[in-house]
């Protein structure tokens, strides 16, 4: 049987267990200057976190759109559990 663990998701069925690393436990911070839009990752599974690298094609999973409308620095969620994604709001705090 599949036991759910820190370092490990289960798949829906919750069996066989998926080896994957969970989303980060901590927020990105990046100096953000007006540019063309970015998408976040929703999904956990991108190589360039937090920025999505197509890693969810044949997920349920949709990346985020991001347009900056200033220059600043900005917070991105890194847990995934954001209540106002692609931002951190702290959430990772409480996993």
């Amino acid at each position: 049987m599949c036991l759910p663990c820190q370092n490990h998701l289960a798949s829906k069925e919750g069996f066989p267990c998926q080896n994957r690393s969970l989303p980060r436990r901590a927020l990105f911070q990046s100096k953000w200057r007006l540019r063309s839009p970015i998408f976040w990752c929703a999904c956990g599974k991108s190589a360039k976190q937090p920025f999505c690298d197509g890693s969810h094609k044949g997920t349920d999973f949709t990346p985020v759109k991001f347009e900056a409308t200033e220059s600043k620095t900005v917070y991105f969620c890194g847990c995934k559990h954001s209540a106002n994604k692609p931002f951190c709001d702290g959430s990772h705090a409480k996993l």
